[in-house]
């Protein structure tokens, strides 16, 4: 009997160590993050990814930094090696869970990039699989703010490249910015990103 129970808290010291190491690693990688060190925070997230196999959330974020540096860059090769890393941490996370309107969002971001890079060459290849994906994300998950904005958001954008209304979307942004309000993300290193970016097209919605 003493012995089963010096392996149970021998186990349990052990998860709960890992469990400490996760949460330490998590907190130095987006200190880094907050201090505009994304290469540095990025490496940290792949550290974390290699030592805890089973978490997602060290993918989602390597896919999610590497997707938001490629916004702006010029460059098809370092674009090509960006956006080639993002979609690989993405396919690793997509295999360590199921269901998942984060994971949904963030390729449909990562999608956007070839489209917003080149909208001739990669328009017709992914406008229509970044539609599909916001529209799963947000039947998945309908209290996600990030898959009801982002879908009101690449709707409106698409609207005003095919000269069409675009107020129909307003509603929709305003109504994901009460979700941002009342969403409640899992743990302290879960997604709690856009609600500002929300209110900051909302406002030019209005206008």
């Amino acid at each position: 009997m003493r012995k089963v129970v010096f392996i149970a808290i021998v186990v349990f010291t052990g998860l709960t160590q890992a469990q400490t190491n996760f949460e330490k690693g998590m907190t130095k990688a987006f200190e880094l993050w907050e201090s505009d060190k994304l290469d540095e925070a990025e490496n940290m997230f792949e550290r974390i990814a290699k030592a805890e196999e089973d978490e997602w959330l060290p993918n989602y974020y390597i896919a999610q930094i590497n997707s938001l540096k490629s916004w702006d860059e010029k460059d098809e090769t370092i674009l090509k090696a960006q956006l080639g890393k993002a979609q690989d941490h993405l396919d690793i996370a997509m295999s360590k869970t199921e269901s998942n309107a984060e994971l949904l969002v963030m390729q449909a971001q990562v999608y956007t990039n070839w489209v917003a890079y080149d909208g001739a060459t990669y328009g017709m290849k992914y406008a229509g699989k970044v539609a599909e994906l916001y529209a799963k994300a947000v039947k998945l998950d309908p209290t996600n703010p990030r898959a009801a904005f982002c879908k009101a958001d690449w709707g409106m954008g698409s609207a005003k490249y095919f000269g069409q209304d675009t107020e129909p979307f307003c509603g929709e942004i305003e109504a994901s910015i009460k979700l941002f309000d009342t969403f409640k993300p899992e743990s302290d290193f879960h997604p709690n990103w856009g609600k500002e970016r929300a209110k900051e097209v909302l406002t030019v919605c209005k206008e």
